[in-house]
């Protein structure tokens, strides 16, 4: 059995837990092993539960420790994502429901995956989707912060604590699209869509547990601000800090000269 690595340093900030790793690797692996804890204590107590993933490169370390526990039980286990783009060619691969599936549910089998359908109507798309999702309460959100402080595609121009939405359309700040090329995701500013469907915040907020994986230097800014800045959207993020059960997880070059 591999040996977990320890965070090297442990806050809070308000009621957000923050774990800083010393690699994005041993950060990616203990966010896994603590969602698979998770998973288990839950489907310990219930027939089913509903997860929802965001899909983006930082999560790529997190989703391979879940794809790689032989002991979770992902029959028992729904399977929503977080956001999807507008106006992508079929097939293209930088849609995040191929992602997500070539990442982890084609490995993992979920008895249930409720992909977003972005290639119809999107007003029609948004209340099939926020049906699936307010249909039973979500267990678990597994999410990252964009380098915007976006959650999701809640760039701060449309960040909205108290929407009334569980599920939207949205136009993407420039930020946000530049943060799709820094990524490697598109060559360039202008291959990156510019409207997406993304979950709300209070539709992310619904979970009851949230694990939010930061690592790399482009996020440095995104956490200092999500630690420090007022609650507000001008970085949505910090809205992480009101949640009653999120934990952060950064490893040392997301975290910044503070953690060394």
């Amino acid at each position: 059995m591999a040996i977990m690595q320890q965070p090297v340093r442990q806050q809070s900030a308000d009621d957000l837990k923050v774990r800083v790793y010393r690699t994005r690797g041993e950060m990616g692996a203990a966010a896994g092993a603590d969602v698979a804890a998770r998973i288990k204590g839950l489907l310990a107590t219930k027939r089913t539960i509903r997860m929802v993933f965001a899909a983006a490169p930082s999560q790529n370390e997190t989703l391979d420790a879940l794809a790689a526990d032989p002991d979770i039980d992902w029959s028992r286990i729904t399977a929503f994502h977080m956001d999807e783009y507008l106006g992508l060619p079929a097939g293209a691969p930088q849609a995040f429901g191929r992602y997500l599936q070539g990442r982890l549910f084609d490995k993992v089998k979920p008895g249930t995956v409720h992909l977003i359908d972005s290639t119809g109507d999107s007003n029609a798309e948004c209340r099939r989707y926020a049906a699936l999702l307010g249909a039973e309460p979500i267990d678990i959100v597994c999410l990252g912060i964009g380098e915007n402080g976006h959650i999701a595609f809640n760039d701060p121009p449309v960040a909205d604590f108290a929407d009334p939405q569980l599920i939207k359309p949205v136009e993407l700040d420039e930020a946000c699209r530049r943060q799709q090329v820094n990524d490697g995701c598109f060559s360039s500013l202008d291959a990156v869509p510019t409207h997406a469907l993304t979950l709300t915040v209070p539709a992310l907020l619904a979970g009851a547990h949230l694990f939010c994986g930061v690592p790399g230097p482009t996020k440095r800014q995104a956490v200092a601000r999500t630690l420090s800045e007022p609650v507000a959207t001008a970085c949505p993020s910090t809205i992480l800090r009101r949640h009653p059960d999120c934990t952060l997880y950064v490893d040392l070059d997301a975290f910044g000269e503070a953690g060394r």
